[in-house]
């Protein structure tokens, strides 16, 4: 086994540390989740985090680290006899992007259960990481199925696996740890609210903090153990404290004042539901418990305000997370007033005191080549660093208009890709899936994961005596298993390709053109889809954002989106069928979604309708599913866009009709709207 990076030896990242460190001494705070940019040390420092955590004691030869003073009478492998006990380090278990269910929650021996009765159980990674620590890399990239299995297990401490009507259930307890990179997409906001914690990270823009962070790791590349052991002091000092804070935590008292402070707190940043007063509640109580205090402070409730709240503040992808922190300020200090005055801080100083620092935050680094580093990460108190702004493309010709806001967006009809795919989970098109409508049954292709019993029966009957059966129990065999089908809903590749060109420059349309892509974006959100954009204007196309699971980059690329010049349409399209040629190639399964948002008037070269024309019947020819929003206005309509639509084998829309609640029309997919459309061409 590889000697982990110690934890004391990182460098900055406050808030990474002490959210990983509350976690470590009161799990019920219920995990944390890191984001930020790549390489800033987020999966160094979960892993690091492992070696601090007690042994843990277990029932010997239990393959669910049953507690020997707490025996759990449901465990697959009880019941349990006492004694026999032994101590083990806390294990971290990892959860891969493209885990299964299976692995996941453990798997039955579907054909044992049949045959012989019995509950032949496979452990997964729940069961692994039960007492000890889980973390999931790229969290944002799980399938949500799986993610809503991992957060009820650590919500209930339990998990539960339900086959055929053969049910098992075992103590699942971990400390959940999830990354991710947001420009790679986000989690929804309801999987969000279930992280307890949240923490953004960013590489320090300190040229000693910077130094430090390479020498460091150079160091530890050259001689892991003798790294390791230069800093073994300093560890040891940290997991006695997490004991000590560990032990401390159940005298923790939460006064009246502070609960207050917390509830006006909550209601003041208008988060939703009751988990967010909760969770401040308990890593209120961790702060205090990590500062050596029996008593929560106002400074405590601050700290697991920032901590706990951020996250639960997002409405929708592009809402940005963080605090005001002079609202919470003034906030805090008129729950105070009401409450009436606060006792005087202890010996500690302002921020509550403690050997090594005090208001909960993690000790200062120290060791034998540790420099004098600053004590706050950058981002102080959130989390957040300001991003630069995304710089506008070059100019486009003569003409060019300064770039205007979307407008509000709205909801839309829903479209959807025609037949039946088998892309990644979603919620746009029909697919076969692994969840769903059981639709039919077939042979198993390798382990056999969801049972088709009505089929298996049916395969099993007409050998029953032949195979000498005398009971009243059914004789199964594995070729009689039978796996079902089931349809459900999958994410697809919505590619927009947004006419950026002096006739959709005026300042009110292209605003309400923008919204209603903004609103289009929000669908491809909500539905687990990838979104790429191409714009044209002037004499060229530019892919503005590759295809990617980030809308909110999409929607910045958006908001500074230029308008001017000619309408190089044909250009467009023609980058638009590269991007889709390239991107088939790196994922073949995940079918696409064409969205065309123009007027129609293609200008520019010689024959431009002609030639856009040509390039449209390149889509229509591979059977890419597609919609062109027209944008024209006015009293005289010339209906460009509904041309250009039946050349791809689509259908037109205009801006009111791609609304919900219009009355244009009930909602459609495109399959029955390219039909339509190409009727009235």
């Amino acid at each position: 086994m590889s000697t982990p990076y110690p934890f004391t030896a990182l460098v900055g990242q406050d808030d990474l540390r002490l959210a990983l460190l509350l976690n470590a001494v009161s799990p019920a705070v219920g995990g944390v989740l890191v984001r930020g940019e790549k390489g800033t040390a987020k999966s160094t420092a979960v892993r690091a985090l492992s070696a601090l955590l007690p042994e843990v004691p277990v029932v010997a030869g239990c393959r669910f680290s049953c507690d020997p003073a707490a025996l759990d009478p449901h465990c697959p492998d009880g019941p349990h006899e006492s004694g026999g006990a032994s101590a083990r380090p806390a294990r971290m278990v990892e959860l891969p992007v493209g885990a299964s269910e299976d692995r996941l929650v453990g798997a039955l021996d579907i054909e044992r259960a049949l045959a012989e009765g019995v509950k032949a159980f496979e452990p997964g990674l729940l069961a692994d990481a039960h007492r000890g620590i889980l973390y999931v890399d790229e969290v944002n990239l799980l399938h949500d199925h799986l993610v809503d299995l991992l957060l009820d297990a650590a919500a209930m401490g339990a998990s539960y696996v339900e086959r055929e009507g053969v049910s098992v259930r075992h103590a699942a307890r971990f400390l959940l740890v999830g990354t991710m990179n947001p420009e790679e997409g986000e989690l929804r906001p309801q999987l969000l609210d279930r992280f307890g914690l949240t923490v953004e990270v960013a590489a320090s823009r300190e040229t000693d903090q910077r130094v430090e962070v390479v020498r460091r790791r150079l160091a530890y590349d050259d001689d892991p153990e003798a790294f390791a052991g230069r800093w073994a002091d300093d560890e040891a000092v940290l997991r006695e404290r997490v004991v000590a804070a560990r032990a401390l935590l159940p005298r923790v008292t939460l006064g009246d004042g502070a609960l207050r402070q917390i509830a006006a707190t909550c209601a003041a940043f208008e988060v939703d539901g009751m988990r967010a007063d909760i969770v401040m509640a308990r890593t209120a109580t961790a702060l205090a418990a990590w500062a050596g205090r029996t008593d929560v402070e106002s400074e405590d409730v601050r700290q697991a305000a920032l901590l706990a709240l951020p996250h639960r503040r997002r409405r929708n992808p592009f809402d940005a997370p963080g605090l005001d922190e002079d609202k919470l300020d003034e906030t805090l200090e008129e729950a105070r007033e009401d409450d009436g005055p606060e006792p005087p801080d202890g010996d500690g100083g302002p921020d509550g005191g403690g050997p090594d620092g005090g208001g909960g935050q993690p000790p200062a680094d120290s060791g034998p080549d540790s420099p004098g580093l600053p004590s706050q990460n950058q981002g102080e108190g959130s989390g957040q660093e300001e991003a630069p702004a995304p710089q506008a493309p070059a100019p486009g010709g003569p003409g060019e208009q300064q770039a205007v806001p979307a407008a509000e967006p709205f909801r839309t009809k829903a479209l959807s890709v025609p037949g039946i795919g088998e892309g990644a989970a979603g919620r746009r098109s029909r697919a076969r899936t692994e969840h769903g409508r059981t639709t039919g049954s077939r042979r198993p292709q390798g382990s056999l994961t969801k049972l088709h019993l009505a089929a298996t029966v049916q395969a099993a009957a007409p050998h029953q005596r032949a195979r000498g059966r005398s009971g009243t129990g059914l004789v199964v065999r594995r070729d009689d298993l039978r796996q079902a089908t089931r349809e459900g809903r999958e994410g697809n590749l919505v590619l927009f390709v947004v006419d950026a060109s002096g006739s959709m420059a005026a300042r009110q349309r292209m605003s309400a053109v923008k919204g209603a892509v903004l609103s289009l974006l929000l669908d491809a959100y909500q539905r687990r889809d990838k979104v790429g954009l191409v714009t044209f204007r002037g004499s060229a196309a530019e892919v503005a954002l590759p295809p990617t699971s980030s809308v909110d980059a999409a929607a910045a690329r958006l908001q500074t989106l230029p308008t001017g010049g000619r309408t190089p349409l044909a250009a467009g399209l023609l980058k638009a069928h590269d991007v889709l040629r390239v991107e088939r190639l790196r994922d073949a399964a995940r079918r696409p979604l064409l969205v065309v948002v123009t007027d129609g008037r293609a200008t520019g070269g010689v024959e431009p309708v002609a030639q856009a024309c040509r390039a449209a019947r390149l889509f229509a020819a591979e059977g890419v599913a597609s919609v062109v929003v027209d944008c024209e206005s006015g009293y005289v309509r010339l209906g460009l866009a509904g041309q250009l639509a039946g050349e791809l084998g689509g259908t037109a829309v205009t801006l009111d009709e791609l609304r919900a609640d219009s009355i244009a029309g009930l909602v459609k997919d495109v399959q029955g709207q390219s039909h339509h459309s190409r009727r009235a061409a």
